[in-house]
């Protein structure tokens, strides 16, 4: 770094940090502070250091963080700018030949355009009231906080598919107590047993030994040579697992996969809250996520659906596969299943998966489209599903979103006015 030295230097004190320095020779300590922290330093000092990409030609250039207020003199246009790392104290009136941040410019306006709209005030105006320049600055800092969260989810993700977040609604932020995880959180007193056996298939897909997995537990193989599940909802799918002898590219290893596709959490405009949409097309049969949760045991789903019941919504899943034992709660801890909206016709349908774990009373909950999903469409499943027995088998699978968590008879709720809007909705969730 180069500094300017004081005035009046101390030659002794430099002569000894010198030698200091040249005592440290290769030490090196983990700096406490990020790229922009130290460049903004050396311009505040006014200090050149190229090491840190702060030069004499750019010294004098500073980071726009948002624009706070606008105004108009004669044909100059002038923006209150928000710098970045400056306290709010030192935010400055520049003309637009100052600014060449253009996203940032175009956002601005973007937003001061929205909100004229929705106020029914003209579009051309000359300066900002208070409550409007107020608005825009939150809106700012709402972004930059959505920003900082899809940062978040995509290095906690560990699927191929991305996550986006939008909230062109209102100016919520990001969700409280809400942690993005990746696989189911296994609860107190609950232990996942590792299956023993794999197959011995060499193409589990073309030429099953003795019917792959799914052979081994009686059942048919669920997917076809394109990785779409084939098989009748109300069936179970059998995996392969990591004691097989097939790689990881096996057709029979479709949910274990991950998310494939790009998604976006976005604010709904009808009062559902948040939603999920797809950002690419998904062929009918493809497998698109699953609903991942903390696995808690019926008595304890009872206890949280009293809770969840009061405040208007819940996350439980009952895995009654087999019998009703255990439940998938997403309210805390989830991935981005936790954020998909009810539908009296959903695009999405529930199938019981098994991988690593044989239990019959823990299965995985997969989503697969009911239908070819268009980009840009919302996702969503139907919180009453009933699965069509179409053989003995089947019958014993009834995933019930919606009376997760509640016990007796009859299951006593609160009625809960459904918002999807299809020509075939029920009118109420529960």
């Amino acid at each position: 770094m180069i500094v300017r030295p004081p005035p009046n230097p101390n030659w002794n004190i430099l002569a000894a940090l010198k030698k200091m320095a040249e005592n440290l020779n290769g030490c090196r300590v983990l700096c406490k502070s990020t790229l922009n922290h130290l460049q903004y330093l050396c311009r505040q000092e006014r200090v050149e250091c190229p090491q840190l990409g702060v030069t004499r030609k750019n010294l004098n250039d500073f980071e726009v963080e948002y624009l706070c207020d606008y105004k108009k003199k004669g044909e100059q246009e002038y923006y209150l700018v928000k710098w970045k790392e400056f306290p709010d104290s030192e935010n400055t009136w520049e003309p637009r030949k100052n600014l060449r941040c253009v996203k940032i410019l175009k956002q601005f306006h973007k937003d001061l355009d929205q909100e004229l709209k929705r106020l029914k005030l003209r579009r051309n105006v000359k300066k900002l009231d208070h409550s409007l320049s107020h608005f825009l600055v939150q809106k700012a800092k709402q972004r930059k906080l959505l920003q900082q969260w899809e940062a978040h989810l995509n290095a906690t993700r560990e699927h191929k598919g991305r996550i986006f977040v939008s909230n062109e609604v209102d100016l919520d932020g990001p969700p409280k107590d809400f942690t993005y995880i990746n696989n189911y959180k296994v609860g107190d007193g609950i232990i996942l047993t590792e299956v023993a056996i794999g197959c011995e298939c060499k193409d589990c897909l073309h030429d099953p030994l003795n019917g792959c997995c799914p052979g081994a537990s009686l059942n048919k193989f669920a997917y076809n040579d394109k990785g779409q599940v084939k098989i009748k909802a109300g069936l179970p799918i059998y995996e392969c697992n990591s004691r097989c002898n097939c790689g990881p590219e096996c057709s029979n290893r479709v949910v274990q996969k991950g998310i494939q596709y790009d998604m976006c959490i976005f604010k709904t405009e009808d009062g559902r809250g948040w939603g999920v949409r797809t950002m690419e097309k998904i062929k009918k049969n493809s497998f698109v996520m699953e609903y991942v949760g903390e696995i808690i045991t019926s008595e304890e789903a009872e206890r949280r659906g009293h809770i969840y019941d009061k405040q208007g919504a819940t996350y439980l899943f009952d895995l009654d596969y087999i019998e009703d034992v255990y439940t998938v709660d997403a309210a805390h801890y989830g991935n981005i299943s936790h954020f998909v909206n009810h539908s009296c016709n959903p695009n999405l349908q529930v199938y019981n998966v098994f991988i690593n774990n044989l239990d019959e009373r823990l299965p995985r909950i997969a989503f697969f489209a009911t239908r070819t999903i268009k980009a840009g469409e919302e996702l969503t499943f139907d919180y009453k599903m009933q699965i069509d027995p179409v053989d003995a088998e089947s019958t014993r699978m009834d995933s019930n979103f919606s009376l997760a968590g509640m016990t007796g008879s009859p299951k006593k709720r609160l009625r809960v006015e459904c918002k999807c809007g299809v020509e075939s909705c029920r009118k109420y969730l529960f």
